[in-house]
C-alpha cells in the first residue's frame, strides 16, 4: 500500500532538474491507468453501449415475438394436419369397409349367379335325359310295332290261303261299299 500511496505523492513531487519523465514502476502506475481508462470508458462508453444493448434486447425480443409466431403458426399447421388426417383415415375405414362389403356382394352375385346357371344346367340335363327317354322309348315301340306286324303279317301269310284271301278282300269291299252309301 505504501507504494500506491507514494506513487501519488511522486505525481505531486516534481524532480528539481525539471524534465518530463516516464514512471516506470508497472506495479504503481497500472492500477491509476485502469482506473482512468475505466472512467473515461464508463462516462463516454455508457451511451454507446446502452444503445448497442438496447438495439441487442430489441433484435432479441423481436426474434422471440418472431419465433414465437411461427410456432403458433406451426401449431396451427400441425392442427389442421393432424385434422386432415384424421379425416382421411375415416375415409380410408369407410372406403375398406365398403369395399369389404361390396366384394362380399359381389360374391353373393357371383355364388347366385353360378347357382342359377348349375340349376338350368340341371334342369337342361334333366329335359335332354327325358327326350332321349321318350325317343328311345319311342323308338322300340317302333321296332316292337314293325316286329309285330311283320309277324302278324307273315302269320297271316302263312295261314290265308286263296280262298279265304278271295273272301276277306270281298268282305272289305262291301263293308266298303256300306260305309259309302
Amino acid at each position: 500500500m505504501k507504494s500506491v500511496t507514494d506513487s501519488f505523492v511522486s505525481l505531486g513531487h516534481w524532480p528539481s532538474a525539471g524534465g518530463f519523465g516516464f514512471n516506470t514502476d508497472i506495479l504503481a502506475t497500472n492500477p491509476i491507468n485502469l482506473s482512468v481508462v475505466l472512467g473515461v470508458l464508463i462516462y463516454f462508453g455508457k451511451g454507446v453501449l446502452n444503445d448497442l444493448l438496447d438495439n441487442r434486447k430489441q433484435r432479441i425480443l423481436s426474434t422471440i415475438r418472431n419465433s414465437e409466431e411461427l410456432r403458433k403458426g406451426a401449431i396451427e399447421q400441425l392442427e389442421k394436419a393432424r385434422a386432415r388426417l384424421r379425416k382421411v383415415e375415416t375415409e380410408a375405414n369407410e372406403y375398406r369397409v365398403n369395399g369389404y362389403s361390396e366384394i362380399e356382394r359381389e360374391k353373393e352375385n357371383l355364388i347366385n349367379a353360378t347357382c342359377d346357371s348349375l340349376e338350368r344346367l340341371e334342369n337342361y340335363k334333366n329335359e335332354t335325359l327325358h327326350f332321349e327317354q321318350q325317343r328311345a322309348i319311342n323308338q322300340v315301340r317302333q321296332r316292337v310295332f314293325q316286329q309285330a306286324l311283320q309277324g302278324a303279317l307273315g302269320t297271316l301269310n302263312s295261314c290265308l290261303n286263296s280262298e279265304l284271301h278271295f273272301r276277306t278282300i270281298s268282305t272289305n269291299i262291301g263293308i266298303l261299299g256300306a260305309m259309302e252309301e
